[in-house]
């Protein structure tokens, strides 16, 4: 699969219907991984909105095929969705991670936004669900039946499992935004403004957790480079 051949969106975000949608977002390592696993690859396909969160493929779809995107983070999309429904009132529902971690974010939430209907589902922490586990988080939102669903169980699970679940799921947007429960939480810190604006949030999140993430930053970013000048010079 080819980075020019997935459907990137640089809109803005409130130009978004208000209607059920499934928002995902795309970076270097998860179009990496999208490379090896097909079921990835075809829920970032039919997403029905698929933003760049990450410089290098805002970088490589530049020069692949001219087009200008400007970098839209999963942070971006979370407060565009709150702050959206701040104003003419709705409900939220967030489906991942800890109850630790959940109740952070309903508690700064409730302060934040307050004319949001805040509703929480911790899953399992688990590769796979099973079938009585999908069934259980499935009518856990659907008793909410939220404006906005956001599933935050790191890429790409959260990714295949939304698009598996999609149309089960009653809601409005289905936004798929990983760290952004932690970074409000303040469980994680996210990188300075700064170092966001010139595009070096990659090497922020580097620096706090090496041993975990140097597979994934610096020789991800290699491959990444590699596929894209492929693509470049020797796609037919």
């Amino acid at each position: 699969m080819y980075l020019g051949d997935y459907k990137i969106y640089d809109q803005a975000l409130s130009g978004l219907s208000p209607n059920k949608l499934l928002i995902n977002t795309i970076n270097a390592h998860s179009y990496n991984t999208s490379l090896k696993d097909a079921e990835f690859t075809n829920a970032l396909q039919n997403s029905d909105a698929l933003i760049p969160d990450g410089i290098g493929v805002v970088l490589a779809i530049r020069w692949l095929t001219g087009q200008k995107l400007t970098k839209i983070a999963g942070e971006d999309l979370f407060y565009y969705e709150m702050e959206r429904l701040q104003k003419s009132g709705g409900k939220v529902f967030f489906l991942g991670s800890t109850e630790e971690t959940l109740l952070k974010i309903k508690e700064r939430a409730h302060k934040d936004f307050p004319n949001v209907e805040l509703g929480s589902y911790s899953p399992p922490y688990k590769q796979e669900f099973l079938e009585e586990e999908n069934a259980t988080m499935i009518m856990a939102v659907n008793t909410f039946q939220p404006d906005v669903l956001f599933i935050g169980m790191t890429a790409p699970k959260q990714e295949k499992w939304a698009y598996k679940h999609f149309k089960q799921l009653k809601t409005g947007h289905v936004c798929c935004i990983g760290a952004v429960f932690d970074f409000y939480a303040g469980t994680v810190k996210r990188a300075p403004k700064w170092m966001i604006k010139y595009g070096m949030e990659w090497f922020y999140r580097f620096a706090k957790e090496p041993k975990r993430l140097w597979y994934r930053y610096l020789i991800g970013n290699i491959k990444f480079v590699y596929y894209v000048c492929r693509e470049k010079f020797f796609k037919k």
